[in-house]
């Protein structure tokens, strides 16, 4: 299939490329990349191709999707677990099938949430550029021991389950919110309990749950409040489910210790871009990077070697699987 790829960097055309020309696939896809993301302005791009693939802030909505439509675009591969940038509705209606990667590597975004914690409560950012400095001073650096301390993970899909495992070998007693628990999390050594016990028992916080209507900002004033004074709160899911201007009042109100970030619902635009040179429009997010008490990270979490590899090769297993079957078993219903 003639194939156009969006928010291509370099390491995309790197693992597309080395999964597409893999001797084990019997099909090849011809692979066109494009740098820009998928929008209504760059749409036109994808004439003539029989499928789109794309990332987290390319955008599918219906006025996209049609455009898409009359250029012969009959598939959408999305190299990333989440979905909620598609029209689902409209990709129906118009015939356009839908499907992405539901699992690339857990351990990467559950290990990138633990560094953040770990990174958090032993000042590494700071005590990294207080040493280039010849500063080997001790005071404002001092955290605490995870071991004994309570953790809340609200999610438990593969994610989730990684970063429980995680914590319970740090010694950490778990409590984890979700309606749907899997029978590997009911078999590990953790408390199934109501979002509020979450909230108002744990020292740290982490957020491993998809963005849907039910979540989208679960994490507002009022929940925040409910939160143990001084705790941690950790996101490396959907940006959109932290409200960013009710974290940025409970950080100053000392309500959050400290907050640690891998997406942010403004990242659009932002995240995966060299802005070094240029002003930070978005006050929101340059009011948290103003804190001590804040780590943010640009949506790295899935950046592993592993991960990488994964999402590339299951992409082009779904290219296959829809180009023999006009269907694919990894398909968003």
């Amino acid at each position: 299939m003639k194939v156009s790829i969006f928010s291509s960097k370099p390491y995309d055309r790197q693992f597309l490329n080395a999964a597409n020309d893999d001797a084990r696939n019997d099909m090849r896809h011809e692979l066109t990349f494009f740098e820009p993301r998928l929008t209504t302005e760059t749409a036109s791009l994808a004439e003539g191709f029989e499928a789109v693939c794309v990332f987290v802030h390319d955008k599918l909505d219906r006025d996209v999707l049609q455009t898409l439509h009359n250029g012969g675009c009959k598939f959408v591969a999305l190299r990333c677990a989440g979905f909620n940038n598609v029209d689902l509705d409209a990709a129906r209606e118009l015939g356009i099938g839908v499907a992405r990667v539901p699992a690339y590597s857990p351990y990467a975004v559950a290990e990138h949430a633990a560094g953040l914690i770990l990174t958090l409560n032993r000042k590494f950012h700071r005590a990294f550029n207080r040493v280039r400095e010849g500063n080997f001073a001790l005071e404002g650096l001092l955290g605490f021991d995870l071991h004994g301390k309570t953790v809340g993970v609200i999610g438990s899909g593969k994610i989730g389950v990684c970063f429980v495992r995680i914590m319970l070998g740090f010694g950490c007693r778990v409590l984890v919110y979700d309606p749907q628990p899997s029978d590997e999390l009911k078999s590990l050594d953790i408390e199934i309990t109501s979002l509020e016990a979450v909230l108002s028992q744990s020292d740290i916080v982490s957020l491993h749950c998809p963005l849907m209507p039910q979540t989208h900002h679960l994490m507002n004033a009022q929940t925040l409040s409910q939160m143990k004074r001084g705790a941690m709160l950790i996101n490396t899911s959907r940006g959109a489910l932290v409200d960013a201007n009710a974290v940025v009042e409970a950080l100053k109100t000392r309500q959050i210790g400290a907050l640690g970030l891998d997406v942010y619902e403004e990242e659009e635009g932002v995240f995966y871009e060299d802005n070094s040179d240029r002003v930070l429009e978005d006050d929101t997010l340059s009011r948290l990077l103003s804190f001590p008490n804040v780590v943010v990270t640009g949506h790295q979490a899935f950046f592993t070697r592993e991960a990488l590899e994964n999402i590339a090769q299951t992409t082009i297993g779904n290219l296959d699987e829809w180009q023999q079957n006009g269907a694919c078993e990894n398909a968003v219903k």
